[in-house]
């Protein structure tokens, strides 16, 4: 990594973030039997699997994974999923991507579901800029951390050769 990148969150760090957040869903969703992470593609699909490792170990949930593809240079919804939406209609979503900065990725991760019937939508970010110009909401946040706009947030997750990381640039 680069000398002016500042480590704000290790490998040991990160876990201790994920597992919080999972049991954080999973209170949220006690009498559920099922829920769908919903991942942003790529780190967010990352962040999810390693939430449902975590639901796994510590509940009986079903967790279905679920991988958004989104075109973010295309100023409309351009999006593909791994997996027909209407297979996960009338369960709890939960849209899961690395970094929310100004809300739009998550935005459009919402949009593949709004012809979709569902119990609920929330959402997992690992780091929240606070940086919104959508009106967007995080229900289940690693970090919470005010940068500058000129700042970037880098997350690295099962990079070959690069332990995993989050870096403030």
């Amino acid at each position: 990594m680069a000398d002016s990148q500042l480590l704000i969150l290790d490998k040991k760090q990160i876990q201790q973030k994920i597992n919080r957040m999972a049991y954080q869903i999973l209170e949220d969703n006690l009498n559920e039997k099922e829920i769908v992470l919903a991942g942003i593609w790529d780190r967010g699909y990352k962040l999810a699997i390693r939430l449902k490792n975590v639901l796994v170990e510590i509940s009986d949930l079903k967790v279905t994974m679920l991988k958004i593809e989104l075109d973010k240079d295309n100023s409309s919804l351009v999006a593909t999923t791994d997996i027909e939406t209407a297979k996960v209609k009338n369960k709890v979503i939960i849209v899961v991507d690395d970094v929310l900065n100004s809300g739009k990725t998550l935005a459009y991760g919402f949009g593949v579901f709004l012809n979709t019937p569902h119990k609920k939508i929330r959402t997992v970010v690992l780091v929240d800029r606070s940086h919104k110009i959508f009106p967007i909401s995080t229900d289940f946040v690693g970090l919470q951390m005010a940068t500058v706009l000129k700042e970037h947030v880098d997350v690295v997750l099962d990079v070959e050769g690069q332990e995993d990381a989050v870096y403030l640039s």
